[in-house]
């Protein structure tokens, strides 16, 4: 049984997608961030950087905060989405730190001057929704040669992007500018563990954005 403390964003969905494609046994710990919840002591004792999402591995006691790492963690506890052979490993492993230090942060940058501030600063809207396009481009171009992001095969580098990308209206990139990412996209929105895990812990809604 996994614990898992956690909110509707892009962080959390990597997991909540992860545990449902592993079919691991979890129970979900909403932590509303709306609500601060992120700072009860309770939850930093897991959590210590006040950020969901974060586990505990009922069967070890093993608690673990920061999504890129929770990911490896189960992908190594299932022998799943991380394939082991050198070259499609070290793949996994650069587009996963991709996304934790180009994705996550530039496009969470996105969202706030572009959605949540809109008007606050003309110079920041601009940079980061240039910087959104570049990484779109940058995602377009490795899909255009492989299947997915390392490779043949679908890993944890493509569930802890994919959330990130579900919510392309928030910084406002077309989508349809990206034609492999479109395909990437849909393919991977097709799968019932992330129509699953994309709803934990509150039903969105609309179901998954679609381009």
């Amino acid at each position: 049984m996994i614990d898992l403390y956690t909110w509707s964003t892009p962080n959390g969905r990597k997991v909540s997608i992860m545990l449902e494609e592993c079919a691991l046994e979890y129970k979900v710990h909403p932590i509303n961030i709306g609500m601060d919840e992120q700072h009860h002591p309770d939850f930093l004792a897991i959590g210590p950087n006040n950020r969901i999402p974060a586990i505990v591995d009922a069967g070890n006691g093993f608690s673990l905060m920061e999504s890129g790492a929770i990911l490896m963690y189960l992908a190594e506890k299932t022998g799943k989405f991380w394939p082991q052979d050198f070259e499609t490993k070290w793949r996994t492993v650069e587009w996963l730190m991709w996304q934790m230090g180009g994705v996550g942060p530039m496009i969470g940058q996105a969202h706030h001057f572009l959605k949540s501030n809109k008007g606050v600063s003309e110079y920041s809207e601009r940079r980061y929704y240039d910087e959104a396009e570049r990484l779109y481009g940058v995602l377009d171009r490795r899909l255009e040669e492989n299947e997915y992001m390392a490779g043949a095969e679908y890993t944890i580098a493509d569930i802890a992007t994919w959330p990130w990308i579900s919510r392309f209206e928030w910084h406002q990139v077309d989508m349809n500018e990206f034609p492999n990412v479109v395909r990437w996209y849909m393919a991977i929105a097709a799968r019932p563990a992330v129509e699953k895990g994309y709803h934990v812990p509150i039903e969105q809604p609309g179901g998954i954005p679609l381009p």
